[in-house]
């Protein structure tokens, strides 16, 4: 799965995802219109591959302000919606009424526990080493512990960009491989070139964790933030004291630990065959196929 990224989630990634045959994350939350939410649907409608997946935030699901932007996603028949950053009970319910289904993004096993009382479809475990918003929790406990609970659909996102990776997630009881950074480094995403470029040079030791940027911890590439004359060690507290003209995610850019495991920008449709050839040649593979009644 490509995991929906703010700036990075283009429509021309999404639609090269999918058609790849790869689960093509956007990011709902961020339309700034109901003209640029609803193009996203367009251009999805009838995409032949894998599906796609919308994240928005659990709030929607009880707040009149986005009830056309719900009504957008049932018209559409939006099969996959991403939530987070809250309560997703309204939302599950409204989402059903249309057939689809709705996946939880949690970092904490309270938030796992919460989402699943509240009657999502699936959870996706945001673990230590994502980029952008990440969690803390290392993949080698957080998986295995909610699968002791929770036997349904688990999707693992979190420092993932190889095949190794891949497999990892599926030996520790996940369903899905949920790679962001890896796709942040492909023509099709929608960040500007230096963010893109600046990927495969930037190494795992140069991510830095921080809620210096807006409040929430989230990882950013040193380098970037050295770019518009800040010190990694001495950040701002808050997104006021920025300096003039200076935004997070658009002028301070995100990744996660896996830039370490990236070496190049590669198309969609080329990283996808590589990674699907390597991942079947690998050793031992775990019995990934029969997992795959969870998705139908």
């Amino acid at each position: 799965m490509c995991a929906p990224m703010s700036f990075a989630s283009s429509v021309p990634l999404a639609v090269a995802c999918c058609k790849a045959g790869v689960i093509g994350g956007w990011q709902g939350g961020t339309a700034t219109t109901d003209e640029e939410f609803e193009a996203y649907l367009i251009a999805l409608d009838g995409v032949k591959g894998a599906p796609p997946i919308v994240n928005i935030p659990a709030r929607w699901g009880s707040d009149p302000k986005w009830q056309s932007r719900l009504d957008m996603l049932g018209d559409h028949r939006a099969p996959l919606v991403l939530s987070s950053l809250g309560d997703p009970s309204a939302l599950v319910a409204r989402v059903h009424q249309w057939g689809g289904r709705v996946i939880q993004d949690v970092t904490t096993m309270k938030h796992a526990e919460k989402a699943i009382t509240a009657g999502v479809d699936g959870l996706m475990l945001t673990c230590a080493g994502a980029g952008g918003h990440t969690g803390f929790l290392t993949p080698l406990a957080f998986v295995p512990a909610v699968r002791r609970i929770w036997s349904g659909l688990l999707i693992v996102a979190g420092g993932i960009a190889d095949v190794h990776g891949m497999a990892g997630s599926l030996a520790l009881g996940g369903d899905i491989a949920a790679m962001g950074t890896r796709f942040i480094a492909t023509p099709e995403s929608g960040v500007v070139e230096g963010h893109r470029t600046m990927i495969p040079t930037e190494g795992m030791d140069n991510i830095i964790a921080s809620a210096a940027m807006n409040g929430v911890p989230a990882h950013w590439m040193r380098s970037s933030i050295e770019a518009v004359g800040l010190d990694p060690k001495t950040l701002p507290n808050v997104r006021s004291e920025m300096p003039e003209g200076v935004m997070p995610w658009r002028d301070i850019w995100s990744a996660g630990q896996s830039v370490g495991l990236i070496d190049a920008v590669e198309p969609v449709a080329d990283l996808v065959e590589r990674l699907a050839t390597e991942f079947e040649s690998l050793p031992n593979l775990p019995d990934w196929r029969a997992r795959l009644g969870r998705l139908n």
